[in-house]
């Protein structure tokens, strides 16, 4: 039951109603400030600054131990690799595939601590009551109301707070879901307190706004259960429709809701947002596929050729636009409306080749006897897609990549719109080592951040003396997809990079001796068929130095120990595949390996990047 209001109560309720939002925006607001100065300070830093190679007076080197004497001037150091190591490598572990890292649960128990405090603070009555419902319940919701704009801005691909802090959006999207659902709690908080604070709920729902509050709550209460992770990996187009259209439902329920209580000005520049992004993505859409593709079949179009690799597997192929450009390892939102159920479905997928401008121009420079198209055929082989075109390793569900498969199946080609690149690329050109890993169709994003490296040290643009490119697959003829991009990526490597390759397969052994068998066979002949031909140029893959391919699960933990034992000055680990890749990466690279004790002592600095895999 709502106690009597007096004056003095309708007087504080609205004072706090109105200003308590303001200071949780204006904690939030510090809090990105503060985590943009970080995130541009090391970008800035990466790009601009000098490295230190910190050197001993007394230091002994072998080819795989190197020792160095304890050094105090690395204290910094050794404190950023232990907030590195204690933020995001430490994690808490939910099932098989839900991980939480120690920096995302700081933020989840701050922000609820945060909306929790500014709710029952100062919630006692003129008359003495204490936790008196009507200051915070009507409180809780004007808080939840304010987060709107920041939740909805996180849902976009174009956003202020990715520019802020520098973040991607699809980094900033736990952040999106987990302020969405605490938002949805403390409303459902308000609801539950406004039901039983009127003792006639029953005669006010002939009024609009308690009409309008019912169906936006009802939407969002859909829109949390379709967001769950089950339903996005599991049917995401369903999330994908709900989505789009309860978030409308639910802010005009929103908007009419609150605009009785003076609060409407939370929700509207929800749309703003939103419109903005649309907007935003419409113009890249029509500038890119318009102006670069064009809109008609040949030569030059936005016609994709599709091939199915494997039965999990497709590859998407479209020829790169002279003056599209994109970064290793970012994604492109493909629209294909004669796949997709609605024509305007955009789904995301990592862009698996590398924007090779500048070394084929270096190339040509370097053998100015040789045309261009002579050059890319004589150099970069039959898999030049890796270097020329758009090409997408599409993993295959249900619904949308399902369709897509069967369309791969009769090698047939689709008409793809193109919006994109999104997402940052990493900066590895200030390491001394950088060690990639990937998983199945992973390998979509650390393949052509592998031959940026190559080609940044082949032009002199990083000091990187080792690269690793470790990759696990289920069977040895996956290695097809890129086996003469990788071949050509050891050919253009400098002798002053030491390039090591480690593939991993599950499968039977017999391809692999198979492969090992046919190494010495003479020239092709007419009795030749095309597997042996396949696995004659897998043999010579394996035939390359650096080149190894072994039957069995990769032992991640023993092989980024030896590399982080063989690693001096600066490491980078970067890495794309499942829940269980990704465990085994994080768990190698904690204490001691990245420990204060092991940078004081002269190990390496070591960075992680690991990338998101699939639609969670």
């Amino acid at each position: 039951m709502r106690s009597p209001l007096s004056g003095a109560d309708i007087s504080a309720l609205v004072y706090e109603g109105n200003t308590y939002p303001k200071k949780v925006w204006y904690t939030i607001a510090t809090f990105l400030f503060i985590v943009g100065c970080f995130q541009w300070g090391s970008l800035v830093h990466s790009k601009f600054a000098r490295r230190t190679h910190y050197k001993t007076d007394e230091e002994t080197a072998t080819a795989n131990d190197i020792r160095y004497k304890f050094s105090l001037r690395r204290i910094p150091l050794a404190i950023i690799n232990f907030y590195r190591v204690v933020a995001f490598r430490w994690t808490i572990e939910i099932g098989r595939s839900y991980t939480l890292n120690i920096a995302e649960v700081f933020v989840t128990v701050a922000y609820i601590a945060l909306l929790l405090i500014y709710a029952f603070i100062n919630t006692t009555s003129v008359e003495g009551q204490k936790l008196d419902m009507i200051y915070w319940c009507n409180r809780i919701a004007m808080l939840a109301a304010s987060q709107f704009p920041i939740i909805t801005a996180l849902g976009t691909k174009n956003n202020i707070v990715s520019l802020v802090t520098g973040i991607s959006y699809d980094r900033l999207n736990y952040i999106h879901r987990m302020m969405a659902r605490t938002c949805f709690m403390l409303l459902w908080v308000h609801a539950a307190g406004e039901i039983v604070s009127f003792p006639n709920f029953q005669k006010i729902l002939s009024n609009d706004w308690p009409r309008a509050g019912i169906t936006a709550i009802v939407a969002f209460s859909v829109l949390i259960i379709v967001s769950l992770r089950p339903v996005r990996t599991g049917a995401y187009e369903v999330f994908f429709y709900i989505h789009f259209l309860g978030v409308g439902i639910f802010l005009v329920g929103a908007y009419f809701h609150t605009k009785g209580a003076h609060g409407s000005y939370w929700i509207w520049p929800s749309f703003v947002f939103w419109a903005f992004d649309r907007l935003i993505r419409v113009i890249r859409v029509v500038v890119f596929n318009h102006s670069y593709f064009g809109f008609k079949s040949g030569t030059g179009t936005m016609d994709a050729a599709t091939e199915l690799l494997s039965e999990d597997v497709v590859r998407l192929r479209l020829r790169r636009p002279p003056h599209f450009h994109w970064s290793p390892g970012q994604t492109a939102y493909l629209i294909m409306p004669s796949v997709s159920t609605l024509p305007f479905e955009a789904h995301p997928f990592t862009i698996a080749s590398f924007d090779s401008s500048d070394l084929l121009s270096t190339a040509k420079t370097e053998d100015q006897s040789g045309s261009g198209e002579n050059y890319e055929t004589q150099v970069l082989g039959s898999n030049a897609p890796f270097w020329k075109e758009l090409v997408f390793l599409v993993n295959v569900h249900g619904g949308f990549t399902k369709k897509l498969k069967e369309v791969a199946a009769a090698k047939g080609k689709v008409k793809v719109f193109v919006d994109g690149p999104y997402g940052p690329s990493p900066d590895l050109g200030s390491y001394d080592t950088s060690v990639f890993v990937a998983g199945g169709s992973g390998v979509s994003y650390t393949l052509p951040v592998f031959l940026s490296v190559i080609e940044s040290v082949r032009k002199g643009q990083s000091s990187c003396k080792r690269v690793v490119f470790i990759w696990s697959i289920r069977d040895a003829e996956y290695i097809q997809w890129i086996e003469e991009a990788l071949i050509k990526a050891i050919q253009l490597s400098p002798p002053s990079l030491a390039v090591s390759i480690r593939i991993f397969y599950t499968g039977s052994s017999s391809a692999k001796q198979s492969m090992e068998e046919d190494s010495n066979l003479s020239s092709p002949t007419e009795k030749d068929t095309v597997e042996h031909v396949e696995i004659r140029k897998s043999s010579m893959l394996l035939s390359l130095s650096g080149v190894r391919m072994e039957n069995g699960r990769s032992n991640l933990d023993a092989l980024l120990k030896e590399e982080v034992t063989r690693a001096s000055g600066s490491m980078s680990v970067s890495v794309c595949g499942s829940q269980g890749i990704a465990r085994a990466v994080r768990h190698a690279l904690r204490f001691p390996v990245s420990g204060p004790s092991s940078i004081l002592g002269g190990g390496p600095s070591v960075t992680l990047h690991v990338e998101s895999f699939g639609y969670a």
